[in-house]
């Protein structure tokens, strides 16, 4: 029996771990991939948003070359975070269901069963992509997340998006040698884009070095074919990799199978206090980006690693 566990062992979830430790909380943090698991799935070229100072949990210094991190430093970054504190962390081992139980809660995981006086879920989004809900989406070529540009070199290549993921993978591919289309459904690259990226899509844009169809959406994706429906009509693109950068949600099955409730709008926002971070669930907290529900330009790590220490308030008040 510990005090709590935490579901997730991303930065917010090591936060909330680093958090039990400091109020002599017990506690075991259950990862399904490796430590950090959506930082490790990231790009590989991949640079943060976030200053490396605005993303440090557990007092440790996040230095890194240049002001915004890569994912490379945030892995090296995360892997010293956890030896300092020492957390007890089992990764590679699935949730698979929380039950409340006499004491707390019993926790069934692909390796075993745990108890807990209460439970944090800080499982983020980045598992679960948006689908388009076109035919051929689940052919091979077509990809929801990216890794490294090297193989699409002298490819015809469709991203679908204009956010930062779809504009970071239309400048690589392209300076890698593919030739890049891309299929916005906006009339313009998003505004919040990387302040330092966006003007360079604009440029390559304007130049004529990638093309993009504003305004426009997938319609049908085929083994070498995609069509696209324009403001001028239907037009196909020979195609060789689709990349639909179309973003990704929590997974809000899971949430509402152990309990959690949703809202009933779009945006299927997870219940909880706003000032506890409990759920409807007792002794059943959020934390991090899972809190947002489909609204995922909400909650980032630096805004959402307080969110450790006031639920471990809460943990450390009920059980005095």
């Amino acid at each position: 029996m510990s005090d709590v566990l935490i579901v997730g062992a991303g930065p917010i979830g090591l936060a909330c771990g680093i958090e039990a430790s400091k109020r002599g909380l017990t506690y075991l943090i259950i990862e399904k991939g490796c430590l950090v698991n959506s930082i490790y799935h990231y790009p590989v070229n991949m640079t943060f948003f976030s200053t490396s100072e605005k993303i440090e949990i557990g007092d440790v210094p996040f230095v890194s070359d240049r002001d915004k991190p890569t994912r490379r430093e945030a892995l090296e970054y995360y892997r010293r975070v956890k030896t300092k504190w020492d957390l007890q962390i089992h990764t590679y081992e699935k949730v698979l269901n929380i039950t409340p139980d006499e004491q707390g809660y019993k926790t069934v995981t692909s390796k075993g069963e745990y108890h807990s006086r209460s439970v944090i879920i800080a499982t983020g989004f980045y598992d679960n992509p948006n689908y388009l809900n076109v035919p051929g989406e689940k052919l091979p070529k077509v990809k929801h997340y990216f890794d490294d540009p090297h193989p699409y070199q002298d490819h015809k290549v469709i991203v679908i998006g204009a956010a930062n993921s779809g504009v970071d993978v239309a400048l690589e591919t392209w300076r890698k040698g593919a030739e890049v289309t891309m299929v916005i459904r906006e009339a313009e690259i998003y505004p919040k884009v990387k302040y330092w990226v966006r003007p360079d899509i604009i440029n390559r844009i304007a130049e004529g070095s990638i093309k993009a169809f504003f305004n426009s959406q997938i319609e049908e994706i085929r083994e070498n074919e995609v069509d696209i429906i324009t403001p001028d009509g239907p037009v196909t693109l020979e195609n060789d990799f689709v990349f639909a950068m179309t973003g990704y949600h929590s997974d809000f099955d899971w949430l509402q199978h152990i309990g959690i409730r949703l809202s009933e709008d779009a945006l299927r926002t997870p219940y909880r206090d706003e000032n506890t971070f409990e759920t409807n669930m007792p002794n059943m907290y959020l934390a991090g980006t899972v809190c947002g529900g489909m609204n995922t330009n909400k909650w980032f790590i630096e805004n959402s690693i307080e969110h450790a220490a006031v639920v471990m308030e809460q943990i450390l008040e009920r059980k005095k």
